[in-house]
């Protein structure tokens, strides 16, 4: 059995041709490659999965992390039962699938996705299969991989960092959803250290973890959290093709990092990577603390508290957190009340209860019943909210990321005091009718239409007072949602930025000053096409994104210039006396053919 022609493969006989050394299995379209590697400068071999076309080796499943072959003898091969066997000296077995049946005529296939399905050729046509690598990952979270747990057989699904570069083995750093079924705690995820916590993504909200601001609807790929009776996991699924994009934990250093392909500069460039900032460390302000990068020190206690050991908070020692200004008492239980904080990342579940079918209204009502309750929020948060979690104890690692999402409701309760006066962050918009807008524009007039992007047409108009304005219309047919539409006026009313018309009299908190070049944002904005990829990603923009978009437009210019033949009209006006026309025509077509998708055109 050569793997190069593997597609089915059956037991029950004598394997006339076990797949050697060698040898390699592609999956179907060229993307994946299954086979023998040395990690780095070792001389060991392993059986694994590997992107084919990318020069930089970047392997994605190992069947045999911990067990090694010393030489060239490896074979893999089908027994009796139907499992995969890896045999060293045709004798020793060094890895080998445990199939919960016989299967008579055993079946495997390597697939695009970089999935390893075996299956039994009687049920081709069900669509089921025996066994998937994907439920036994390795150092990597690739799109259509599930993380999280099938409720039916106690299967958990997490990814572990390899020992180092040239060792697979599992080491010590781990990230993966943390949820007790029995009882019924907060699924999120953690990134640890042997049992060590360093970093946590917060509970799934309904729209993302909300720890991760950084994920959001785009146009590169979908993501979603699944919870029912029979399994509970997150996955994301790639949109565009060929664009490849991955999740990996890193022993050293010890973090996990969202990479993507960059075919152009031949390397893996990291997108996100966690923890990435000095609230991303786990409990850092310590029980009861809150962390605010914006604020100095960025450590506090929440309102209604003051620090547990104030000798330590002075000098910057957050360890001991913070102690309540007056414990609550079961017989004075009508005094409690509540205060909304708005944007936090949740605290940690390992103390938690939810329910998913309660409301807000009788999740504060359970909360208030029990003395032992520190805080209540809606589990998800979209439309008018639903569901119920509520905290028992110390509200351990929270952190204020209300810069990031602009939608949230929860309540952390604790004793009515003066200082607990709480606090509501709302940005105010001073709304200008349509009729003056309608009036500035000459009633939206073709002659004033200055372009269309993603949301809809973009007009110039002229305010009574004289005033030049741009006015953006959301057009019903944009494939962009009003929440988007929402969102740009917002950042746009709190972004100073050197490049960017300022949003018009609306009287919005500023979050940068002029001299910032960069920032991020909740929700994606802007026409698909014309944005970078770190934007598009995790929000992250500077004067360097408007570069690209700007070069984008150059780009689609000289396109429409080229087809009609025009394209030394390009060329700068100051310029037309003094050039080669020949060596202007060869620039632009060179730069044309280095944007094609296929990179050796």
């Amino acid at each position: 059995m050569t793997l190069g022609s593997w597609r089915n493969v059956y037991a029950g006989v004598k394997d006339p041709n076990p797949s050697s050394d060698g040898e390699t299995l592609v999956s179907k379209e060229g993307v994946f490659e299954l086979g023998f590697f040395s990690p780095g400068t070792s001389k060991k071999r392993y059986m694994g999965i590997w992107y084919k076309n990318i020069p930089v080796q970047t392997v994605v499943g190992v069947a045999n992390r911990c067990n090694p072959i010393y030489d060239s003898s490896g074979l893999l091969t089908v027994n009796s039962t139907g499992n995969l066997v890896l045999l060293y000296q045709n004798k020793s077995v060094v890895w080998s699938t445990s199939l919960f049946k016989q299967v008579q005529k055993p079946t495997a296939q390597l697939l695009d996705s970089g999935n390893l399905i075996l299956g039994d050729d009687a049920d081709r046509n069900s669509g089921t299969y025996l066994r998937q690598s994907f439920d036994y990952p390795s150092n990597m979270f690739l799109s259509d991989m599930k993380m999280g747990w099938d409720l039916r057989t106690g299967l958990k699904r997490q990814i572990t960092a390899w020992n180092n570069p040239e060792d697979p083995c599992p080491g010590n750093l781990t990230y993966g959803i943390q949820f007790d079924p029995q009882l019924n705690t907060i699924p999120e995820g953690f990134l640890r250290k042997g049992l060590e916590k360093l970093y946590r993504s917060g509970p799934w909200n309904g729209l993302r973890f909300s720890g991760g601001p950084e994920l959001r609807p785009n146009f590169l790929y979908n993501f979603k959290f699944v919870y029912n009776d029979d399994e509970m996991y997150y996955t994301y699924n790639i949109k565009i093709r060929p664009v490849i994009s991955i999740l990996v934990v890193n022993q050293f250093p010890s973090m996990i990092q969202q990479l993507t392909w960059i075919d152009a500069d031949q390397t893996w460039r990291p997108d996100v990577s966690q923890p990435r900032q000095y609230c991303d460390n786990y409990g850092i302000c310590g029980a009861n603390g809150i962390c605010d990068i914006s604020n100095s020190p960025s450590c506090q206690c929440l309102r209604g508290f003051r620090p547990n050991s104030a000798e330590k908070q002075n000098s910057m020692d957050w360890s001991e957190g913070c102690v309540r200004n007056n414990p609550p008492s079961f017989e004075e239980r009508d005094k409690d009340g509540f205060v909304k904080l708005s944007g936090l990342k949740l605290p940690d579940d390992a103390h938690s209860w939810m329910n998913t079918s309660m409301n807000l209204k009788e999740c504060k009502a359970k909360c208030s019943s029990n003395c032992s309750c520190t805080a209540y929020a809606n589990i998800d948060i979209r439309g008018e909210g639903s569901g119920c979690a509520i905290w028992f104890g110390d509200l351990i690692d929270i952190w204020d990321v209300l810069g990031w999402i602009l939608h949230w409701q929860d309540g952390i309760k604790k004793r009515i005091t003066p200082e607990n006066g709480g606090r509501e962050v709302e940005l105010e918009l001073m709304l200008i009718d349509l009729s003056t807008l309608a009036t500035a524009t000459q009633s939206f007039s073709m002659n004033n239409k200055l372009g269309e992007g993603g949301f809809g047409p973009g007009y110039k108009g002229v305010l009574e007072d004289g005033k030049e304005i741009a006015v953006k219309r959301l057009s019903m047919s944009s494939g962009q949602a009003v929440d988007e539409f929402k969102n740009e006026v917002v950042l746009i009313a709190k972004l100073q930025h050197r490049n960017l018309v300022k949003l018009l009299d609306f009287g919005m908190v500023r979050t940068f000053r002029g001299d910032q070049l960069e920032g991020n944002t909740n929700r994606v904005v802007g026409t698909y096409g014309y944005i970078v990829l770190e934007y598009a990603f995790n929000g992250q923009f500077s004067i360097k994104s408007d570069v690209f978009s700007f070069g984008i437009m150059v780009l689609e210019n000289a396109w429409k210039l080229m087809k009609a033949g025009r394209e030394i009209e390009l060329l700068d006006a100051c310029l037309r006396d003094s050039h080669d026309s020949f060596e202007v025509l060869r620039c632009i077509h060179v730069g044309l053919l280095c944007v094609q998708q296929c990179p050796a055109d």
